[in-house]
């Protein structure tokens, strides 16, 4: 008898433990794995990093965005840094033209039959479309301000996780585009998806196939980068860099200070004011002085000068 309820018990508890395992994260999974977040978020857990922080984040160069993320250090792992949050070399589908939103993320594998078949069920608990292919689920899921992240694996042939007709849905629900560790079809028919762009690895004219969706808004790898949901994506030319949600703010106005110390350094060297070796080492007091007359009159800065001379001053809080 003993024996018996020994079984049904391990039995109820497997089955409970399957059940857990679903395709999309739940929100207290993503609320966990970005706790340091304490702001506003969306019901499915994810941070909700103000619209106003993506824009102003759309106009800082990524490496200076990437600079002031690696020089934050976590006093509980003073040896760690922010460091594996850059991916470069993308094929862009329009190149002059930046993105930046928050990450809605897929994880894709090859296809393994029984894995497929319990994924698709899984869906189906879930409430997911059933028709159509299952890269069409993240995509579901999309609102205004979300970038779809996926890791394709950087397969290209029969890798192709969207064409024209996804694009236009994700554009429809987001306003934005794609970052996808694979490829795209299509192309041409993508470029002319007004407003939308993709950061891919190819393009091919293949389905997909061979591949599998295995999970959403789980944290994923983008080539030597790592994504969570709901990181701030800035996307330009010139790479792609994923900050997490807490950080935001904070590595996005010591980003727009460097490059406002930038700006001024330039001005004064082309003016004959400085030499190069005072610019481009630590400042005197004279030159802090001077770049603080300098802010005063700048013509438009990024936020409120006084959160700018908080910043400086080391009083700014987060």
């Amino acid at each position: 008898m003993k024996k018996l309820v020994f079984l049904f018990l391990f039995s109820l508890g497997s089955l409970i433990g399957i059940n857990a395992q679903g395709v999309g994260a739940k929100p207290e999974y993503i609320k966990a794995i970005t706790s340091e977040w304490k702001g506003e978020r969306f019901p499915d857990g994810r941070p909700k990093i103000p619209d106003a922080l993506l824009e102003r984040a759309k106009n800082v160069a990524i490496e200076a965005l990437w600079g002031s993320l690696r020089n934050i250090r976590v006093a509980s792992l003073p040896n760690s840094t922010y460091s594996n949050q850059f991916q470069g070399d993308w094929h862009v589908v329009h190149p002059d033209q930046t993105m930046s939103g928050r990450a809605v993320t897929a994880q894709y594998m090859p296809s393994r039959p029984d894995l497929e078949l319990y994924i698709k069920e899984q869906g189906k608990l879930e409430g997911r479309a059933q028709q159509g292919g299952t890269n069409s689920w993240p995509i579901d899921i999309l609102v205004e301000g979300d970038i779809y992240v996926a890791d394709g694996y950087s397969k290209i042939i029969e890798g192709t996780l969207i064409g024209d007709n996804l694009a236009n849905a994700i554009y429809r629900n987001s306003k934005r585009g794609v970052i996808f560790y694979g490829s795209v079809r299509d192309e041409e028919g993508i470029s002319l998806v007004d407003g939308f762009n993709a950061w891919v690895l190819g393009v091919d004219p293949s389905y997909i196939q061979g591949m599998m969706l295995t999970s959403i808004n789980q944290p994923i790898r983008v080539g030597r980068a790592i994504c969570l949901p709901g990181d701030l994506v800035v996307a330009k030319k010139y790479g792609v860099i994923f900050i997490p949600a807490h950080l935001a703010e904070r590595v996005i106005i010591a980003a727009e200070v460097t490059e406002l110390r930038d700006r001024f350094g330039w001005q004064r060297l082309h003016e004959g004011k400085y030499l190069p070796g005072q610019i481009d080492s630590q400042w005197s007091a004279e030159i802090n002085t001077d770049f603080r007359g300098w802010l005063k009159q700048y013509p438009k800065l990024p936020m409120p000068i006084q959160e700018i001379f908080e910043y400086l001053d080391g009083n700014r809080t987060w």
